[in-house]
């Protein structure tokens, strides 16, 4: 990978964007390596949950430049492509089978909400500063915004897409779109904490239990919704994992996946 760094210790894979000298700003090339590696930890059973990490001073300052500028000359249906790709690789990220934490810090604007959003976790550190900036240069963000509005909310999504005013970690946490604040020396032993916890879990009743989240949030408490939770729940009892945690439990005892 040119653009990203990936590691791998003890069930944990970290995927480090790579771009210092652009403030980890992404481009189509970029894109197309998140996508692809993304969906490759999803498939690997080795892997138990996945860190979203950043080197340098920003954590994703957005669109890269010179990606701008060729977008300038797109027409609509250039346009299109090209966000497609930007929308299936959120996707890619949203729905991998594996458990994932933003590790932010820095600058995290435009698009980099969009990253930050479309994991399960956000840890940032204190210092941490956010933008959606889209306005401010005649543009929407449009395909970030399933992410990023389930992330923070849909009133402080009116404040913050309207405006594009910058806010800090402190308002971050307070409007939900991070989960812990801490200060910069402390963040990556925050992450390990946050991962140490999903490590503990059962591999299966995770991405069970991601895809319980995806399909039951903002869905009406129907007659089907509710079917699907018994299924869910008679499915987790009865499956091999949900033994042996019921069992280990009652032995007073670690699960045979737990450390």
């Amino acid at each position: 990978m040119k653009h990203l760094e990936l590691a791998f210790r003890d069930g944990l894979a970290t995927v480090t964007l790579n771009r210092p000298q652009v403030r980890n700003a992404f481009d189509e090339d970029v894109i197309a390596e998140l996508g692809a590696v993304f969906h490759e930890l999803g498939q690997r059973t080795e892997v138990r949950a996945v860190v979203l990490a950043a080197n340098g001073p920003a954590f994703c300052a957005g669109a890269d430049l010179q990606w701008m500028r060729r977008m300038a000359a797109f027409n609509r249906d250039q346009n299109i492509d090209d966000a497609s790709a930007l929308a299936r690789m959120l996707e890619l990220i949203w729905r991998c089978p594996r458990p994932t934490i933003a590790r932010v810090h820095g600058d995290v604007y435009a698009g980099g909400m969009g990253l930050v959003a479309a994991c399960d976790i956000a840890v940032a550190a204190d210092a941490a500063c956010f933008c959606l900036s889209e306005v401010r240069i005649g543009l929407i963000p449009a395909t970030i915004s399933p992410y990023v509005v389930r992330a923070m909310g849909i009133r402080a999504a009116h404040r913050y897409f309207l405006t594009g005013e910058r806010f800090d970690a402190a308002e971050a946490l307070r409007i939900g779109f991070v989960h812990e604040v801490v200060p910069a020396a402390g963040l990556d032993a925050a992450v390990a904490r946050v991962a140490g916890s999903l490590l503990q879990a059962g591999p299966q009743a995770l991405r069970s239990c991601k895809k319980l989240l995806q399909d039951v949030a903002g869905q009406e408490i129907s007659p089907a919704l509710v079917q699907r939770t018994v299924e869910g729940i008679a499915d987790s009892r009865s499956g091999e994992e949900g033994r042996e945690g019921v069992q280990a439990f009652l032995d007073k005892r670690k699960p045979n996946w737990a450390s």
